[in-house]
């Protein structure tokens, strides 16, 4: 875990950020804002508990459906398991988000089966591509089952109560290693689309590649997301969602939290902790404490949205 950077809060004063990395954690956390300031809430169970009420959506991502190295030759079978924890939770989401690469290599089949066990989940989701999921021959798998409404390279937004939703996708001509980016045409969109919106307007921003550079070196950041950040910062209540690093790592910046989630298919290393990032094989008996889901829960009145990470097993 890393809080060697400062940042200064409206008022001025300089604090720490708040940087919390559980990427091998066995259990998952409720968050929640207090005065500007992080705090757990407890441990699945109870956490569970506390965020039933208001507005309650999943967030799963890197389901990588045709996968099957070492690491987990069985992603469809964990898949599965998160759509049944999906299930078994006591408070039915109002729907689910999919922060990309539904797929591995963007195959038919492999759509057909993501789209299979998902949809067992009874939920509407909504999509946005990973890099994974975008390089059939002709890059039109995704975009018609997935994006026919959508703008541009499939980026939307849509309401649900009170809350202002945002698809972005920041996959498009990624280079290996390389840091995703949004380009002129979709931040102009952004732009357009939030113009309207009052700055009490809580607002859930959700994308494949973190927002925030994550760590450079391996390309876990989006070159121009700042710009879209700070089109954000005038909104009392931001949550920023992403997958593609393949584990949890919060960020809080004044009124705006942003938040990585688990695969469901595998691991990767801790930023910088590997020469390069891929693929962890951990033990057998280990590998569904890495992998999970997060519920994430909206009350009126609440400056943040609550997330609950929680692994398929532990």
């Amino acid at each position: 875990m890393s809080d060697h950077d400062t940042i200064r809060d409206d008022e001025g004063a300089s604090r720490r950020h708040v940087l919390k990395c559980m990427t091998w954690a066995g259990a998952g956390v409720l968050w929640t804002i207090g005065g500007g300031a992080p705090r757990s809430l407890g441990i699945i169970g109870e956490a569970q508990a506390q965020a039933a009420g208001g507005l309650t959506f999943l967030q799963i991502s890197d389901s990588h459906i045709g996968f099957d190295k070492p690491a987990n030759p069985n992603a469809a079978g964990t898949l599965e398991e998160a759509i049944a924890k999906v299930k078994a939770l006591p408070t039915k989401p109002k729907f689910m988000i999919h922060t990309g690469d539904i797929t591995h290599l963007s195959k038919p089949k492999e759509f057909d089966d993501a789209d299979r066990i998902i949809k067992t989940s009874g939920l509407d989701v909504h999509y946005v591509p990973g890099e994974h999921d975008i390089i059939d021959e002709e890059v039109k798998l995704y975009r018609e089952r997935y994006g026919k409404n959508a703008k541009g390279a499939g980026w939307y937004s849509f309401d649900q109560d009170g809350v202002h939703f945002v698809g972005l996708v920041n996959v498009v001509n990624l280079k290996a290693g390389g840091l995703g980016n949004l380009g002129d045409e979709q931040l102009a969109w952004l732009a357009d689309d939030l113009k309207g919106k009052s700055a009490s307007t809580p607002i859930v921003v959700f994308a494949h590649i973190p927002l925030w550079v994550v760590y450079e070196q391996w390309g876990w950041g989006t070159q121009d997301g700042a710009r879209a950040l700070e089109l954000l910062k005038r909104f009392g209540s931001v949550t920023v969602l992403n997958g593609h690093i393949h584990q949890i790592i919060q960020k809080v910046e004044g009124k705006m939290t942003l938040h990585t989630a688990a695969s469901t298919a595998f691991p990767q290393p801790a930023p910088g902790s590997a020469p390069s990032p891929g693929p962890v094989k951990v033990d057998d008996d280990k590998l569904r404490s890495v992998l999970g889901i997060a519920n994430i829960n909206f009350m009126p009145g609440q400056q943040r949205l609550a997330i609950v990470d929680t692994p398929l097993q532990g």
